[in-house]
């Protein structure tokens, strides 16, 4: 089903001997559904060989670990093409295709796993990441020992490596140690050694959708989507109506949530929790205004949502408390933020052009801006608790508004000091 999200347009098989993948920048999980169908469109037009141009300094454990499970998994003769360089996650990705070609002064290695400071997680993920090399390097018969060294500083190899240095190799190194199992002076001697030319090869090209996918996954975009997604709903819970606010708020949410299903980041249990958390919201700001316990529990289920989308598969403690850092600055941003519009935007003239109101229950519009002026100093009752944006009713008509200071129980009688635009402040009577 998610594959078949990303094919917005038919697929073209070519039918080649070898197929071509592109595997340069950041290893993130927005390349998983890109190599997932290169890979199926050579095992569908026969081709005998796929080869893996690799150019990275690495990215993320588990989306290495679905490349290199993709690329293992297929029958088809797998060679991974280091132009450059395959540090970290790329050494992985390497170690997992049948043959390694190095371009003349390529490098591998240096595959140590850290945090988004650089800083070294913990020796639980250490471990993972050992085990995953070594048994990658077993399986395509490759050192395993050199493999872990990687990854392991404390790991001494005689005349290869010393304890406490992290082993990275030249192209000339690694073949002498049987990583590589050539150099290359570029991708066209690859085809001559397969007895094949460029003519024979095709190259898988990343597709729109799938850039849009990655560019969503990134996690600077997901902090930003994550931002705005609380900044919208804080501003649409405070203020009256249906506006701009719970619309960007809803379609970041959409964004995020939609990226993330596609690369496998979000389960359906996290979109059942967001979708629960979604209406919990509506009704908070649509049925009983204000900020009570059903918007309590849907910021508590959105957060919690967001918070095991972020984290992803194979998570460590590193990883729970970046996810934390993230979604509290986000939420932290958002009410500062929310503060501000809510104070100062509906003071000014452009905000009625992007705030919806609500009919009142005798079924004419309320948007007449002298209609809100008329009100000031009148006096009337809350119809709900104001927390301190809810309903008031004056002259027999209700409106949205927000108590000056504290909150304002139900049934209080109120009088309007404010008019702000659209926006209505009340004070409770002594």
């Amino acid at each position: 089903m998610k594959f078949l999200i990303l094919m917005l347009l038919p697929a073209v098989i070519f039918c080649s001997e070898i197929t071509k993948i592109n595997i340069e920048g950041m290893i993130d999980n927005g390349l998983v559904p890109y190599v997932e169908r290169a890979i199926g469109e050579a095992e569908t037009s026969g081709s005998k060989y796929i080869i893996v141009e690799i150019n990275t300094f690495g990215g993320r454990v588990d989306a290495a670990t679905k490349l290199k499970d993709l690329i293992i998994d297929t029958d088809i003769s797998t060679i991974a093409f280091i132009n450059k360089r395959a540090i970290s996650a790329g050494s992985l990705i390497a170690l997992s295709c049948d043959s390694i070609f190095m371009a003349e002064g390529s490098s591998i290695g240096a595959t140590t796993v850290v945090d988004g400071e650089g800083k070294k997680q913990s020796e639980k993920a250490q471990s993972y990441m050992r085990g995953e090399m070594g048994s990658t390097a077993e399986r395509t018969g490759k050192n395993k020992l050199i493999a872990q060294a990687m990854v392991d500083e404390d790991i001494e190899i005689e005349n290869i490596v010393e304890k406490g240095k992290l082993l990275t190799l030249t192209s000339e190194e690694a073949l002498n140690y049987k990583i590589a199992d050539k150099i290359v002076k570029n991708e066209s001697e690859i085809y001559s050694i397969l007895g094949l030319s460029k003519n024979d090869s095709f190259t898988v090209k990343i597709s729109k959708s799938e850039k849009i996918v990655r560019f969503l996954t990134h996690p600077i975009v997901s902090s930003l989507l994550i931002t705005l997604a609380f900044l919208g709903l804080v501003f649409e819970v405070k203020t009256p109506g249906w506006g701009v606010g719970g619309t960007v708020g809803i379609l970041s949410l959409l964004l995020f949530f939609g990226s993330h299903y596609i690369v496998d980041l979000a389960n359906h249990l996290e979109l059942i929790i967001l979708l629960v958390s979604f209406v919990l919201i509506v009704l908070e700001i649509f049925v009983i205004p204000g900020f009570g316990i059903a918007g309590i529990l849907g910021l508590l289920g959105l957060l919690t949502s967001l918070f095991f989308v972020m984290v992803g598969e194979n998570a460590y403690l590193e990883d729970y408390v970046e996810a934390g850092n993230i979604l509290s600055s986000a939420l932290l941003i958002s009410i500062a933020g929310g503060y501000f519009m809510i104070k100062y935007i509906p003071s000014m003239k452009l905000f009625s052009s992007f705030v919806v109101l609500k009919e009142n229950p005798h079924g004419s519009a309320i948007s007449n801006q002298d209609e809100y002026l008329s009100l000031l100093n009148l006096e009337g009752v809350t119809t709900t608790d104001l927390r301190p944006s809810g309903k008031v009713s004056i002259k027999k008509r209700y409106y949205d508004a927000i108590s000056e200071g504290n909150f304002i129980d139900s049934n209080t009688k109120i009088r309007v000091i404010k008019v702000e635009g659209n926006k209505i402040v009340v004070e409770k009577l002594a």
